[in-house]
């Protein structure tokens, strides 16, 4: 896997979260909304991902021990520090039914380790997501195929903006208004025991409010959202997709120490070119 890389010129402005998203000072990003940062040419090299497994055939309902290596030039590339972590490895069955964000651990090789286990057999999505020092975010996918006929049960992939987990219920406020072109909100509402909950009511989780990734079912787009306040929802972003069709989305909250994930799936459709030009104020890393 490679990420884009960009020669061409003495200095780039590129998105620090996007690094494929390039422009002129002073522009945002339209997936996330961070503004462009100025890349030296010198610093956009490409970066090789390399992943192994032990146990080398990976079987479904047994650990599986993930390293990763990041190079640059047949050299490991230091990573900085990004929402408090140096990796963060989303894994997505390619149904996208399951869904986990998970840290591999630094160790003293420059390898990066974290152990895992996939409930039934089939093709499974890994996104790496990290910051090479003195370089943009850079995001990589990478496939893996599962062995097995280990089922944790199938679950259907329909409209859905009510989730229950763990005692709280989630809802995506305005699932059913999810539109391309446009500054698109993400209002998320929580509550538990009949109490509406705010942002306040929630514990900082990697250096936000919350998490939000959105993937798409057939083109697999990746969409990684960190929140800003907003008096309105306890959690709340905006993102700009840019393609239509239907998106799986899981938020990550932290409360009294634990991490819930609510999932989402909402249908995308085409929305019209030019109705919104404001840019949207993502978190800044």
């Amino acid at each position: 896997m490679k990420n884009h890389a960009h020669t061409d010129m003495e200095s780039i402005f590129a998105c620090p979260m996007h690094p494929e998203v390039i422009g002129k000072q002073g522009d945002n990003c339209p997936k996330c909304g961070m503004e462009l940062k100025a890349v030296q040419s010198k610093n956009a090299h490409e970066y090789q991902v390399q992943l192994t497994t032990s146990p080398k055939t990976v079987e479904a309902g047994k650990a599986t021990e993930l390293t990763i290596v990041i190079k640059g030039n047949e050299q490991i590339v230091p990573l900085d520090i990004s929402h408090e972590m140096k990796i963060h490895l989303m894994a997505v069955s390619d149904d996208l039914t399951w869904f986990r964000h998970i840290h591999p651990e630094e160790q003293t090789d420059g390898t990066y380790i974290v152990t895992e286990t996939f409930p039934k057999d089939g093709k499974y999505l890994l996104f790496a997501d990290f910051k090479p020092s003195g370089a943009p975010q850079a995001l990589h996918r990478q496939e893996i195929e599962v062995q097995g006929n280990y089922v944790a049960g199938d679950e259907e992939i329909t409209n859905k903006w009510i989730s229950e987990t763990d005692g709280y219920r989630v809802v995506l406020e305005n699932g059913i208004d999810f539109r391309t072109n446009k500054t698109q909100d993400l209002e998320i509402s929580i509550e538990k025991d009949g109490k509406k909950l705010i942002e306040a009511d929630l514990q900082q989780y990697l250096g936000a409010s919350a998490h939000i990734v959105m993937i798409g079912k057939v083109g697999k787009e990746f969409l990684h959202i960190h929140p800003v306040s907003d008096s309105r929802f306890p959690v709340f972003a905006q993102t700009h997709i840019e393609k239509a069709g239907v998106y799986r989305m899981w938020a990550q909250f932290k409360i009294d120490g634990k991490v819930h994930t609510a999932d989402f799936t909402v249908d995308v459709t085409e929305g019209k070119k030019g109705a919104n030009e404001e840019k949207s104020h993502a978190h800044q890393h």
